[in-house]
């Protein structure tokens, strides 16, 4: 009798915390959340962590769509779009792609000369928002 009762407590705290789990991926998932430091922007989208320094910002703007990319790794779903991709035309170049609305604009990036990422929020104002501190600050370090 014991040993059932232990058992269903087993079985609860498995379920419990799987549910934890999924809840964690899902909000990790669920939205690009942006963090401007000083020196630098942090993206965290899911699994995907880039740390993009202003002073290495070679260009920024604004493009309607992104071009056909095969992914490495990553996931789409409905409107949602992110992970590592790669550029037929160019196949040793990794592209990042953190897209919330993929029917928005989104903000393209070259950094370190080479490193192409394309990002939007689920809302178009803050990603202009996002694009015009981005433009700032790249000027600002030209200085």
């Amino acid at each position: 009798m014991v040993a059932k009762k232990q058992r269903k407590g087993l079985w609860n705290f498995i379920i419990v915390l799987t549910l934890l789990v999924c809840g964690t991926v899902f909000a990790m998932h669920y939205k690009n959340w942006v963090k401007q430091e000083p020196d630098r922007l942090t993206i965290l989208s899911g699994f995907y962590l880039q740390r993009i320094p202003y002073g290495e910002l070679n260009e920024v703007g604004l493009v309607e769509r992104i071009p056909e990319l095969e992914r490495i790794n990553g996931f789409s779903a409905w409107e949602k779009e992110k992970g590592i991709f790669r550029d037929s035309l160019k196949p040793n170049n990794r592209i990042y792609v953190y897209v919330d609305n993929l029917y928005d604009e989104k903000i393209r990036l070259v950094y370190k000369d080479s490193i192409e990422l394309y990002l939007n929020l689920s809302d178009s104002l803050e990603t202009r928002k996002l694009l015009q501190l981005l433009k700032d600050q790249k000027d600002l370090q030209k200085q």
